[in-house]
């Protein structure tokens, strides 16, 4: 697959402001994808702010909170 480089997604959830992929999502799928991760964009702001980018961690949340859930703190 080919991955066109755009302009930074400003809107990028990741905390990991440092990161040279930050704002550069198929950079960022792509590293995720290599390590067996998926990028914080799939998370919920308080599980992202963990950096457990895990399989297992987004089956665990979903498990909890169901497909649509909300960040705590949000109505």
């Amino acid at each position: 697959m080919e991955c066109k480089q755009g302009p930074q997604n400003a809107a990028c959830p990741c905390s990991a402001t440092r990161c040279t992929r930050h704002g550069y999502c198929c950079q960022c799928v792509a590293h995720h994808r290599s390590k067996g991760q998926l990028p914080a964009c799939f998370f919920p702001k308080d599980i992202e702010l963990t950096h457990d980018r895990s399989i297992e961690r987004l089956a665990a949340t979903f498990a909890e909170r169901g497909a649509w859930w909300k960040n705590p703190g949000t109505k």
